[in-house]
């Protein structure tokens, strides 16, 4: 590595860092505004506040908004070099434009590892300790409000709730149906059905049993059942932010159980793995797009840059945002949904780099 390259990437990571904490002051001031009226009425101390949340929130924010912070932090020193000439020198010196991106995309490769460890498996653990403080403390208390619940529970067991209570983990008008073959086999129903947190099982009392034979049908009913069923009163609870909570494997196996369930909405925590794949990549993307927007120097200076710089990065925000939207509603693929942003920073990059003067 040439002294050039060790002063760009030096710079590369002292202005990446400079837009961390920038962006970090910025969160923790505008987040805390908003949220000081809940912070009062919980009587919390302002360090108590500061430790057991916001240490997360910007672990969490932060890479998250890694490939903008990086987007900004090219644009940021490159400009600045081009206005002082620096660029110019080199490329007069005989180097080529790629060897001048060499170190860019060098120090971007570094990043997008350090960050798709980050979002795939550290940042998660912090997300979890946000949420539950924010389930403490900001959000209302969490009731399940969904009706006419339907769950399969086995290959061939189906469960039916007409609603549920999740404070005291009971539901009402309970029907467990056991299909062979396309066939009814058993039918049983009872007015309600609760957790037995000491069996570790669901309880049934007054209940009917319908076992079906050919075309023949036996009725009989009972008082006390224990049911070992593949749903638990952990599937009721609130579900607030789950996907940031969880590491890549751990949404995989969430994924697969939901769809076991028959479960069929699961676009969001789709999306969420995806968007973790793709982060890494946007990081590379935006730091060439940031080295090809930057590089050439302009009469009104690198102001003018940087207000470039930030405006597309906005831009890709929105994206992500819009792209995030559409993929929870079902109306998207997840696939589709997190690498549109990186597709179209792609496209733009790859124009610009073939017209930018060399």
């Amino acid at each position: 590595m040439k002294i050039l390259d060790r002063y760009i990437l030096g710079k590369y990571f002292k202005t990446f860092l400079f837009v961390v904490f920038l962006l970090a002051v910025i969160i923790l001031a505008v987040d805390y505004t908003e949220k000081s009226d809940d912070f009062i009425k919980n009587n919390l101390s302002f360090g108590q506040v500061m430790s057991d949340y916001y240490v997360y929130v910007i672990i969490h924010w932060l890479s998250t908004l890694s490939p903008i912070s990086v987007f900004i932090a090219v644009v940021f020193f490159t400009a600045n070099l081009a206005q002082h000439t620096e660029i110019v020198a080199m490329l007069n010196g005989g180097m080529s434009y790629r060897r001048l991106i060499q170190p860019y995309l060098i120090g971007s490769v570094l990043l997008a590892l350090l960050t798709f460890v980050n979002v795939g498996w550290l940042v998660p653990k912090a997300a979890e300790k946000k949420v539950e403080f924010e389930k403490e403390y900001i959000k209302s208390k969490y009731y399940f409000s969904d009706r006419d619940i339907h769950l399969r529970v086995s290959d061939s067991s189906y469960l039916y709730m007409e609603s549920y209570n999740n404070n005291i983990n009971r539901g009402y008008r309970f029907t467990l149906e056991t299909i062979d073959s396309l066939q009814l086999k058993e039918k049983i129903t009872s007015d309600r059905i609760e957790w037995d947190s000491t069996k570790q099982m669901w309880h049934v009392k007054k209940y009917t049993t319908y076992s079906f034979e050919g075309e023949d049908m036996t009725i009989s009913k009972g008082k006390d059942l224990d049911l070992d069923l593949n749903v638990k009163p952990k599937y009721f609870q609130s579900r607030y932010k789950l996907e940031e909570t969880l590491t890549i494997p751990e949404l995989n196996d969430f994924i697969a159980s939901e769809k076991a369930r028959g479960v069929a909405k699961l676009g969001k925590y789709s999306n969420a793995i995806q968007e973790r794949y793709a982060y890494p990549f946007a990081m590379i993307i935006l730091t060439i797009l940031g080295v090809v927007i930057s590089s050439r120097k302009t009469r009104g200076g690198s102001g003018l840059l940087i207000a470039v710089g930030f405006l597309l990065a906005f831009a890709y925000i929105l994206m992500v945002i819009m792209s995030r939207s559409f993929a929870d509603a079902g109306s998207l693929s997840p696939v589709v949904a997190a690498w549109m942003p990186n597709v179209i920073c792609s496209a733009i990059t790859a124009a610009l780099y073939y017209n930018v003067p060399k």
